[in-house]
């Protein structure tokens, strides 16, 4: 297993975190952002959902992710469409306000809509959308990563709530100070509703693939994958449980707190450093 209280870095990333220290650069400020980790049961074990983002991007460029990305100001207002633990009870979790907690909630389902077509939401409380492949389901997709239709509105147009009780606290991360782009995330569990699949529809990934979190882990060992620690470390963190039930269990019974990776210099060489 990869040590990661202390990882020697290289590269663009090296540069990047030596120049900061040496001239006291002050760090942008983090942006709130969430992740999904998807999980699906198999014969193997269970399973994550994996995206690889475009080398184009200006952000974890060619890196193995989750689906997720940035709170938008539209996540704020789903309150009159929401079901199950309260945004005060993940407020409690996730160690912020009710409302902030909300937005995180509502990035979340959104995000993993957006970069999945998995939708965690049905017509009721105890109900999830069966299916959501068909042509009008992806224009309403489009619309939302193009941000042409608000996420509250989507959801009262289709009469639907958003399952919150689907979602479980698993971890918090922030970007290291030394990146031009940072971002304060929150990562969830969920299952792949039954009936749902997933599809390979958003702009931001060149590669999908669901894997055992224990397999991708080797895959990163063997330096068949590139993942920026919160991922790597939220599929090791997920290797010991044997299906997808115990992993969701396991979810209400973590203390949450935020993990902010720092930089240790020594001559020429950059360490980041997590505790």
């Amino acid at each position: 297993m990869r040590d990661l209280t202390s990882q020697l870095m290289s590269g663009r990333m090296a540069e990047t975190a030596l120049a900061h220290v040496r001239e006291a650069r002050t760090p942008v400020e983090s942006r709130p952002a969430s992740t999904v980790i998807l999980l699906r049961d198999t014969a193997a074990g269970p399973e994550v959902y994996l995206l690889r983002r475009q080398r184009s991007m200006a952000f974890a460029a060619g890196m193995t992710v989750f689906p997720g990305g940035r709170v938008d100001a539209t996540d704020a207002t789903i309150a009159d469409s929401w079901s199950g633990p309260s945004p005060a009870w993940f407020a409690d979790r996730l160690g912020c306000s009710a409302d902030t907690a909300a937005a995180y909630v509502a990035a979340a389902v959104r995000e993993t809509f957006e970069e999945s077509g998995v939708l965690l939401a049905g017509p009721s409380s105890s109900s999830v959308v069966g299916d959501t492949t068909g042509a009008d389901w992806e224009a309403d997709r489009i619309a939302l990563e193009t941000r042409e239709l608000g996420f509250a509105e989507f959801l009262h147009r289709r009469g639907l709530v958003l399952r919150a009780d689907l979602l479980g606290p698993w971890a918090h991360w922030i970007t290291p100070e030394f990146e031009p782009k940072r971002y304060d995330t929150c990562f969830f569990v969920a299952a792949l509703p039954a009936g749902q699949i997933t599809r390979d529809v958003t702009s931001e990934s060149d590669q999908v693939a669901w894997m055992r979190p224990a397999d991708a882990v080797a895959a990163v060992e063997a330096g068949e994958l590139l993942m920026l620690p919160p991922t790597y470390v939220c599929c090791r963190e997920l290797t010991p449980y044997a299906d997808v039930a115990a992993g969701l269990a396991a979810a209400g019974d973590r203390e949450i707190r935020a993990v902010l990776p720092t930089v240790r210099v020594d001559g020429d060489d950059a360490y980041l450093e997590t505790t």
